[in-house]
């Protein structure tokens, strides 16, 4: 709980009770003060709730983002080891093609 809520709560707490002493004693201004009060810390309470909210959806946010850099990090990584595997089987292929080819040379330089 932040302290707009906790300051919101006190106002309207403070409120309420000089409200009902000015209705008490019949000083008008001393309730609509108090009314007032109120109206100013549920202000302040549904700010700090709004704060909470913001604060929920940024972690969740920096959580949701970190899971996709990791994600994005993995792949990147698979992709560059599955063509680093296609070059080294193709420079394998290459040099088998070479060999057979070396050889057949060498047969016919034989015979």
């Amino acid at each position: 709980m932040n302290t707009e809520k906790v300051a919101g709560k006190f106002d309207q707490v403070a409120g309420k009770i000089k409200q009902s002493v000015g209705e008490a004693v019949g000083d008008q201004k001393l309730a609509n003060s108090g009314a007032a009060e109120q109206i100013k810390g549920v202000a302040k309470e549904t700010w700090g709730n709004a704060k909470d909210t913001a604060a929920v959806v940024h972690d969740d946010n920096a959580t949701k983002v970190a899971a996709q850099r990791d994600d994005l990090k993995y792949r990147a990584e698979t992709s560059a080891h599955n063509l680093r595997e296609k070059i080294v089987d193709t420079a394998h292929n290459a040099k088998d093609k070479v060999n057979q080819k070396l050889d057949e040379i060498k047969r016919e330089h034989r015979s």
